[in-house]
């Protein structure tokens, strides 16, 4: 899904792959931050202390929801200077991509690159021989985690729609709820092996999320129904 997002919508437009490199670049900064603020924390901790260590992995994955959220606002400002600067070279006085085009390709931009890096992590694990669930685990994790790296591509796709709206018009609880959401489904992962716990969750979450950006998109139930009896 993620793939026929890029090549329906942006593969075609030089700007916007422009954009979703710089999304993706964007967030690959805000995570190599709070991996490496993480990764001081756990060496100046005593790794002895279990109750520490697993404080500390809650800390540094709610600290990196909260950082990926901060570098997305400053992609939003500089999304807006570019426009800035679009329209004072454009002939007609008009941006070539409207900032809701952008906040969705910068959207897509952080979600593809978070499920790179989640689809990367899943192949290291699957190195070598072995048997999945063999100790009694589940035998689901590559199956669960690839629908979770799903949901959250689609996530980071909607987050953006409704970051860069509730910027745009200063809407700041907008912004809030974007925050609230992505500390929700961060969060939810801590329930796994029990991935009921958290793709569940996770799923109503992105109905809701997706449902909400159709909307501030400029959508509508008649537009929905048109589409789906192909009128």
């Amino acid at each position: 899904p993620a793939l026929g997002l890029f090549l329906f919508t942006i593969a075609r437009d030089p700007l916007r792959i422009i954009i979703l490199i710089a999304g993706a670049f964007f967030w690959l900064v805000s995570l190599l931050l709070s991996s490496l603020i993480w990764f001081i924390a756990v060496k100046a901790s005593d790794p002895r202390d279990e109750p520490l260590q697993k404080g500390l992995l809650i800390f540094g994955v709610m600290f990196s929801v909260l950082l990926q959220e901060a570098f997305r606002f400053l992609y939003y400002k500089l999304l807006r200077k570019a426009i800035e600067g679009l329209v004072a070279l454009s002939e007609d006085g008009c941006s070539p991509i409207s900032i809701q085009q952008m906040a969705y390709v910068a959207g897509v931009g952080f979600g593809l690159m978070s499920g790179a890096f989640s689809m990367i992590n899943l192949l290291a694990d699957s190195l070598g021989p072995g048997t999945v669930g063999i100790h009694g685990d589940s035998q689901l994790y590559f199956l669960t985690s690839a629908f979770m790296t799903m949901v959250l591509i689609f996530l980071h796709t909607f987050w953006g729609i409704l970051f860069f709206h509730g910027c745009e018009y200063r809407r700041w609880w907008e912004i809030t709820a974007v925050v609230v959401m992505h500390l929700a489904v961060s969060g939810s992962t801590f329930c796994n092996p029990l991935y009921v716990g958290s793709l569940v969750p996770s799923y109503l979450l992105m109905a809701a999320a997706a449902a909400w950006a159709y909307l501030l998109s400029g959508g509508s139930a008649q537009n929905l129904r048109r589409f789906l009896l192909c009128k």
